[in-house]
């Protein structure tokens, strides 16, 4: 391992984060030298998936709050030149907390690594950017994709459990074969859903054109005369997490979510990768950086040496090592200040929650993973909405037989309770004549937040430093961080990068399409 240091890197990614690792595969046929470090002993950084065992001592990492300043965490740009520029801690989580029910091995709890418990449990529409990249790279074959299935809205108000949940209709078959909206109420939604279907035509324009940072729950009031349910139902397909979107965010993600319906095949809009969703993408994509010559070092903290130098950087490594570039690239995880943050818990269930995973079209995959909105009852920040996004076995996260919730809501001095009543009442919901009620098993919970959204880029002389902002709080997938990917890409290849090839490459020869290259 000496010879590491012997010559300086063209590259090094410090992180395993999905868009550290996506910057591996889009340098994977480059013949750049490329070193990929992560202090971690696991792939993935902010978007891992952890079993219980990691669950439990990742919670114990991030119990407190937010680390100051003085602690050194990358990501704060006020830090000493020599501090560490990659840490076990990130600032960004804070407050988690693990709790294992009292009687979980009798109840059927598994060993640990039975379970994959996603810190980034995103779906992704069938229309997303990351889709087409993953498939023009074609490490798309490499990833498992599920479907996800029904969208619904819990309403408390209902007489009997069996109406609480609603499913949500995104089809003109949908529409007219529901029995639970009017049909007075029909043909207004079906106005709106042919409207968003080509919003941003010509013809269309002149209808909110002017009015995009209006409300989207006044502006379908006004101009479709929808009720408050169907508005509780389009506002749950936003999956805003304020209940505040405008209308021209919301009409782009309804459009999207429509949009993507049927791209794949019947009945779904999006996907989820299996084995942990976008933890399970990072490691295919840093497969590929490995095959095509990168050189991967987990668990190895890395300290900038020296960094007034104009020609290199030069690192320490925890192992000992010395290595030099001209290009480093990492992640921000320093949480901005008053940025926005969510409160999240993730739940094993001791049921598989089967009514949440029916096929409704004929043809279609049975679904892994369902979407239940609570909506806000009112406007205030701590009554904000709460999703829960149930994902079966199928999602390989949990043993055959229970199921995974993630509940998560804007954080506030109520956040836990709320998530927690939102729970009870779905497992209530989903089994109203059970001869007993499901169970927990197990509980993970914190709060995250963000870095400043922007990529920084600071140049000093021959020498760049690129560090990618935080995740997205997003539940689907957010194509606005693929940019940043871009532009880090530009910065390694320099001259010789061309747009054309970005992402862009053929089977590796002597690969047939059922080959694993990343084994």
């Amino acid at each position: 391992m000496e010879s590491l240091g012997d010559e300086p890197w063209d590259v090094i990614i410090c992180g395993t984060g999905l868009q550290q690792s996506l910057l591996a595969l889009a340098l994977s046929r480059s013949k750049k030298r490329i070193l990929h470090l992560d202090p971690n002993d696991y792939y993935g950084e902010n978007e891992a998936a952890f079993s219980l065992q990691e669950a439990d001592s990742w919670a114990a990492i991030h119990s407190g709050g937010p680390v100051n300043k003085d602690s050194n965490t990358e990501g704060d740009s006020s830090r000493d030149a020599t501090a560490p520029i990659s840490s076990i801690r990130q600032t960004i989580f804070k407050n988690a907390s693990a709790w294992t029910h009292p009687e979980a091995a009798d109840r059927g709890l598994s060993f640990p690594r039975a379970y994959a418990l996603a810190l980034a449990p995103q779906i992704i529409h069938t229309r997303s950017k990351l889709v087409e990249q993953l498939v023009s790279s074609r490490a798309y074959k490499q990833v498992e994709f599920l479907a996800v299935g029904s969208f619904f809205v819990f309403n408390a108000q209902a007489d009997s459990p069996s109406s609480k949940l609603s499913r949500i209709p995104s089809s003109r078959e949908d529409v007219f074969s529901t029995q639970s909206i009017p049909a007075r109420s029909k043909r207004s939604l079906m106005k709106f859903l042919k409207f968003v279907i080509d919003y941003s035509s010509e013809e269309q324009r002149p209808l909110w054109q002017g009015k995009e940072y209006d409300l989207l729950a006044e502006f379908l009031v006004k101009e479709f005369k929808l009720d408050a349910n169907l508005q509780k139902y389009i506002l749950a397909l936003t999956l805003t997490l304020d209940g505040r979107v405008a209308v021209e965010d919301g009409l782009a993600t309804i459009h999207r979510h429509l949009t993507s319906m049927g791209l794949f095949g019947p009945g779904f809009c999006a996907v989820y990768p299996k084995w942990g969703g976008s933890s399970e993408i990072a490691q295919v994509a840093c497969r590929a950086g490995a095959v095509g010559g990168g050189i991967y070092m987990l668990d190895t903290r890395a300290e900038i040496k020296n960094a007034s130098g104009e020609d290199e950087i030069s690192l320490d490594l925890s192992n000992g090592l010395s290595v030099r570039t001209t290009k480093l690239v990492k992640s921000q995880n320093e949480a901005a200040r008053d940025a926005p943050t969510i409160t999240r818990l993730v739940a094993v269930i001791d049921s598989p929650l089967k009514p949440l995973f029916e096929i409704m079209v004929e043809g279609a995959p049975t679904p892994a993973v369902a979407v239940v909105a609570f909506p806000s009852s009112t406007e205030s920040s701590s009554d904000s909405p709460i999703y829960a996004l149930v994902h079966s076995s199928d999602t390989g996260e949990c043993p055959v037989g229970q199921s995974v919730i993630y509940l998560t809501t804007l954080a506030a001095p109520q956040a836990v309770q709320r998530l927690e009543s939102a729970l009870s009442h779905l497992l209530a919901t989903v089994t109203p004549g059970a001869a007993t009620a499901p169970v927990c098993l197990y509980k993970l919970q914190y709060e995250q937040s963000l870095s400043a959204r922007e990529a920084s880029n600071t140049r000093r002389g021959g020498v760049s430093t690129f560090a990618f902002p935080s995740p997205s709080l997003s539940l689907a997938f957010d194509d606005g961080c693929l940019s940043a990917v871009r532009d880090a890409w530009k910065l390694a290849v320099g001259d010789d990068a061309s747009e054309d090839e970005y992402l862009v490459f053929q089977d590796r020869e002597g690969v047939a399409d059922d080959d694993d290259v990343y084994d």
